[in-house]
């Protein structure tokens, strides 16, 4: 208890303050397109090299740990900096400034498809769905080339892939990526000594090159330290909390058939077990809401589309699903229980993971199972790129040609995700 109490104390000697906090993220939520490797870019400009907040080393060791988790990284490291800056306060303003202007922005559009009708006919709708093919085929294109660039991790996410497929079920994506993490461990050792040689020669070379490396130095280490001083007590406490909700959330719902529960547990375990965040959470929230009935297929892909068009995180999706919900809580409600249940579990493993991750990440073991849980992603992604987004988003040669046309508009012409989901919307509404 008094370790506990001294580490809230310690909050005072943070460098900021919740309000800076606040406003910093704020800009960004508002501004930040491009998904989540755009977000990081962001933020390193924001708090790095502008603000000077951490160092260029403090900050890719920050980005390493939360790829490591499971969550939105992008949303897990801008918590992680406002924990730095100001305590739990500035993770809490962090998080809420970074999400809340792209979930009011997805829960009015879901209000909205409520109130004049999701016909499946309606051409604008068929647009967003043709755009979402699009998306994910450049996300798992972008993904299987950083995370299975050799046979050895192509071969996981193939497996992975055809597991989901022939035993579609939310449990088999669980158990795909826990096979991935076995495959690692056991197969990838060749390969996890390269990436931590490539890990340690890019955090050296920022730390070299960060204007306040002194500052955020910690004895002379060669990593910089990153500043929190969140206690292991406060840590255990964190992920016994993650770990318990994580348990019985699913027999509380069973036992109760409380809606809300019940969404409560889709959320969590959604935001709980997805390792990449972004895109990745789309299979998961598929099976638990399309398979399930308590969204629909065409909701789903619509409002998939447009999360797309909507600056911050992927996972404010959730908030679009909770409002669209056919059971259960619904509208605003709905919408408020999704999204803190999603992101709920990304802060509790950031509050976690901090004290003790020094020791993670020089655990070699824990790299090749986490190299393998990448590749299994992939897989699991690609996957859902075939079914939902192909078989339900392609219904036409006309949505086929529309959603070709986004893929080469965003890959060659480098046209901005937002921009040209926007635009797949209108050339639905005029041509569809």
């Amino acid at each position: 208890m008094g370790e506990a109490m001294a580490d809230v104390g310690n909050e005072r000697r943070h460098p900021g303050t919740i309000g800076e906090v606040f406003w910093a993220f704020l800009r960004l939520g508002v501004t930040s397109f491009g998904g989540p490797v755009a977000h990081l870019g962001f933020f390193r400009e924001t708090f790095v090299a502008r603000r000077k907040w951490l160092s260029d080393g403090a900050y890719a060791d920050l980005v390493a740990l939360c790829q490591f988790l499971p969550g939105p990284a992008s949303s897990q490291v801008g918590m992680a900096i406002g924990l730095q800056r100001a305590g739990l306060g500035g993770l809490v303003a962090a998080w809420f400034a970074f999400t809340m202007p792209s979930a009011i922005v997805l829960v009015a559009f879901a209000l909205g498809v409520a109130a004049f009708g999701g016909d499946t006919g309606m051409g604008w709708l068929a647009g967003l769905k043709a755009a979402a093919v699009a998306v994910v085929a450049q996300a798992v294109l972008g993904m299987a080339k950083s995370l299975t660039p050799d046979a050895k991790r192509a071969t996981i996410a193939g497996a992975a892939m055809i597991i989901i497929l022939l035993i579609p079920s939310p449990l088999v994506q669980v158990a795909a990526i826990v096979l991935g993490g076995v495959g690692g461990l056991a197969w990838l050792r060749r390969e996890a000594a390269q990436d931590e040689a490539a890990r340690d020669k890019a955090a050296q070379g920022g730390a070299s090159k960060g204007p306040d490396a002194d500052e955020q130095s910690d004895g002379g280490s060669a990593r910089p330290d990153f500043g929190v001083r969140t206690s292991r007590k406060v840590g255990i406490i964190a992920l016994t909390t993650f770990v318990v909700l994580l348990v019985a959330l699913p027999i509380l719902t069973a036992f109760t058939g409380d809606a809300s529960l019940r969404l409560v547990d889709v959320f969590y375990r959604a935001g709980a077990l997805v390792f990449g965040g972004g895109h990745v959470v789309l299979p998961l929230l598929e099976a638990e809401t399309v398979a399930t009935g308590l969204v629909g297929h065409d909701s789903f892909l619509a409002g998939y589309g447009a999360a797309q068009a909507v600056p911050g995180p992927l996972f404010t999706f959730a908030a679009f699903l909770g409002a669209s919900t056919t059971t259960g809580p619904t509208g605003l409600i709905g919408a408020a229980i999704a999204l803190l249940a999603i992101f709920l579990p990304a802060a509790l493993l950031v509050i976690a993971a901090l004290p003790f991750w020094e020791r993670l990440r020089s655990a070699k073991a824990v790299r090749r199972a986490l190299l393998g849980v990448n590749a299994a992603v992939v897989g699991i992604l690609a996957a859902a790129l075939y079914d939902p987004v192909f078989t339900q988003g392609i219904t036409s040669p006309a949505t086929l040609a529309l959603a070709v046309g986004v893929f080469i508009a965003q890959v060659k012409w480098k046209l901005p995700a937002w921009a040209a989901v926007i635009a797949a919307g209108l050339i639905g509404f005029v041509f569809l």
